[in-house]
């Protein structure tokens, strides 16, 4: 038994690879939509993909197993768990096999049996593994978004992000069920969970890679309580806003994603093509670094540096996903790495794209401040002050007197960002407060000013939050 681990930083989200050696097979479990990184190592190793399986319904990148499925021959094999409405809609069209609750399927001597694991979301199995060619009983568990290193998947998604009213107390309840049964497994088990920090699919992930269920029993805050009531209060409380794309993730994976070979190729734009657009209302994302855009800049597009791993959480939080994209690149040569990362979110309609050589020398500046300039504002009572951070950060600690807008909100709420003199974006480092200048700078507000660049001066600034609503409150 072979099995590899595949990590995408940019998400936080884990795949996995396992093979029968012996046999020469191999099955890719929750796979990313880039197929690439499996089909090379199944090379590699001599091996032929035969299955294709995922642990649940997707919610923050588009599921690979589709295009795994359609460009191997492999098996797909997909979970027939839960509500009607999101079950998979496309797994009679695609010939997968659907899978229930004590179903067993092999991979050459690989015994996979499913666990239905309900919680963070209605449909969500579990696999548990056992190498027959050395063992009677299983070695590990494929957790998905059941269990973390740490944590365990939030079961609020349906609701917050999807819009089913009502799901989220639900999907706690069977959240605790599915830990009870987990929890009667044997200590020495293995779990291979599907996501690490800093993925927005739970509250407290852990780095670790993997972990065993023994651990996670003693040190996991899921498993510490035997009271259904407490740990439905604690799984729903300081869960973190579940970016704006999440909805519309679920809805492409429960649907079927579309496979790449389908989708447009981007056409070189020029200057006068991408003022064109801009003048038509259409969605142009910069993804210059920050100091190239804020030198010189085509006014109206939207700067979103792709100078982050994971940029495109925040295109996800901004783009209107019902409207072609354009893009201005700081190097033609990297469209095709910027794709990959769009398409992992489904950003699958973009249409032109253009170079730095679109930008003139008397294209206009953006302004910025920095820490040392807002510390002045503060003193002297100056300035409005917009904060773009979540709202788990707000609670954290945040500037006296400033208003709370998250980044994701910031287009929908342009009614509470004052006119008068200087508007003053901020956040922890600088990069959302940047992007937020910019969309509300498209949309006519042009009084706005992001602070850049703050990293650890600016919590030098921030008072402990009950400091500050001790003195709104005037004690």
């Amino acid at each position: 038994m072979l099995i590899k681990y595949f990590y995408d930083e940019a998400l936080a989200q884990a795949s996995y690879l396992v093979a029968c050696q012996a046999r020469g097979v191999a099955c890719v479990v929750d796979p990313m939509r880039d197929i690439a990184p499996y089909l090379d190592a199944a090379v590699r190793q001599g091996l032929k993909v035969t299955h294709v399986t995922e642990t649940h319904i997707h919610a923050d990148f588009v599921s690979g197993a589709r295009e795994l499925a359609a460009a191997t021959g492999a098996q797909l094999l997909l979970s027939d768990e839960g509500a009607p409405d999101w079950r998979y809609r496309f797994a009679e069209a695609a010939g997968a096999t659907l899978l229930h609750d004590g179903d067993v399927f092999t991979l050459g001597r690989i015994r996979f049996e499913v666990l239905a694991t309900p919680g963070h979301t209605p449909e969500h199995i579990v696999f548990i593994v056992t190498d027959t060619a050395a063992a009677d009983e299983p070695i590990g568990i494929f957790t998905g978004d059941c269990v973390f290193v740490g944590d365990v998947g939030r079961p609020d998604l349906l609701e917050t992000a999807a819009g089913v009213a009502g799901s989220k107390e639900v999907g706690a309840r069977q959240q605790f069920a599915s830990i009870a049964r987990l929890s009667r497994l044997p200590d020495y088990l293995q779990l291979w969970p599907g996501h690490g920090a800093g993925s927005a699919c739970g509250k407290a992930l852990g780095a670790i890679p993997s972990t065993t269920l023994g651990y996670e029993r003693r040190f996991n805050p899921a498993f510490q309580t035997a009271d259904e009531g407490a740990f439905v209060r604690w799984l729903l409380d300081g869960q973190p806003e579940p970016p704006r794309y999440f909805g519309r993730m679920k809805a492409v994976n429960r649907d079927g994603p579309a496979l790449i070979a389908d989708l447009p190729s981007p056409t070189r734009l020029d200057r006068g093509a991408i003022e064109a657009l801009l003048a038509d209302g259409a969605q142009v994302l910069d993804l210059r670094p920050q100091s190239e855009h804020a030198r010189h800049h085509i006014p109206g597009a939207l700067s979103i540096p792709a100078t982050r791993a994971n940029f495109t959480t925040y295109v996800g939080w901004v783009t209107d996903y019902g409207r072609p994209v354009h893009l201005i690149v700081a190097d033609p040569q990297a469209l095709p790495a910027h794709l990959t990362a769009l398409r992992a979110i489904g950003v699958d309609d973009v249409r032109g794209f253009a170079g730095p050589d679109v930008l003139q020398d008397d294209d206009p500046a953006l302004p910025t401040i920095d820490v040392a300039e807002l510390a002045a504002m503060l003193r002297s009572g100056a300035a409005h002050i917009v904060d773009v951070r979540g709202l788990s950060e707000w609670k954290a600690g945040h500037l006296p007197g400033a208003v709370h807008i998250p980044l994701g909100e910031v287009a929908d709420r342009l009614g509470e960002i004052p006119r008068s003199g200087r508007t003053i974006l901020q956040c922890q480092t600088g990069y959302r407060a940047y992007i937020a200048a910019t969309v509300l700078r498209r949309a006519g507000v042009m009084n706005v000013v992001p602070v850049v660049d703050p990293r650890s001066e600016f919590l030098a600034l921030v008072e402990p939050v009950r400091a500050v609503q001790m003195a709104d409150e005037g004690r």
